[in-house]
């Protein structure tokens, strides 16, 4: 028996006893290197519903997430045949979550690769590491250090509450509402023409968020969403 077929069983026993909805197939996951990102990683996943099979060298990690997780298991992810016997081949996510160990980081994301996983992420320590695991074809490459930087810098120099930008230079931030956009309603305020960023949503005090309207008057002391090119929406977060 695969060990796919063992984690679906497992979940499918676990389901059965919380009475819940079992995980789809693609909600099956290996995540390669138990560390605080692995770690944390499984966890989380592991806490949104997804079967999560764990590897890593270390038994004391691997024991330590035993209970945690839909399966942990000592493995050399750097050894193809090791990771065939496990089944690994056969799933449709892999995160290669290893820490400074370079070397071992690229021949295991080369493995999943060359077994067709169809979607392998893989976490970079440097740029240039990161730039080595793009060529080999990682479809996904994340920098947790340098983008947490990033997203602490910006909250440390401006007005933000939250940052995070995507591709193409463009961000979605949380910031205080600047003078500028109070007391009138936001299609009149021309936000969006004159600084080029768009108001998608607004939290006031004491009520939930919601969607925001060419019609919403944004009152002090509001939050809001903004959205737009990394510049524009830096240079709206710095309006008093």
């Amino acid at each position: 028996m695969s060990l796919l077929k063992t984690l679906r069983e497992r979940s499918t026993r676990r389901a059965h006893r919380a009475h819940g909805i079992r995980p789809a197939g693609d909600q099956q996951v290996a995540v390669i290197g138990l560390g605080r990102f692995g770690s944390s990683l499984a966890n989380e996943l592991m806490r949104r519903g997804w079967d999560v099979l764990g590897l890593d060298e270390s038994e004391r990690r691997v024991q330590r997430h035993r209970d945690l997780l839909t399966h942990a298991v000592v493995a050399d992810a750097t050894d193809d045949e090791a990771l065939r016997q496990l089944g690994v081949h056969e799933f449709t996510s892999a995160v290669v979550a290893i820490g400074s160990d370079v070397e071992a980081s690229i021949l295991a994301t080369s493995n999943l690769l060359e077994a067709e996983v169809k979607n392998v992420w893989a976490k970079a320590i440097s740029r240039q590491h990161g730039q080595i695991l793009e060529r080999l074809g990682a479809h996904h490459v994340v920098l947790p250090e340098h983008e947490m930087g990033e997203r602490v810098a910006h909250l440390v120099t401006g007005r933000m509450l939250d940052f995070i930008e995507f591709d193409d230079d463009y961000a979605l931030v949380k910031t205080l509402t600047p003078k500028t956009a109070i007391g009138v309603p936001l299609g009149i305020s021309g936000v969006r023409t004159r600084y080029g960023v768009t108001v998608v949503g607004i939290k006031r005090t004491g009520k939930a968020f919601t969607y925001a309207t060419a019609e919403t008057v944004v009152e002090p002391g509001d939050v809001l969403i903004v959205t737009g090119k990394t510049r524009a929406v830096e240079a709206f977060a710095e309006l008093e």
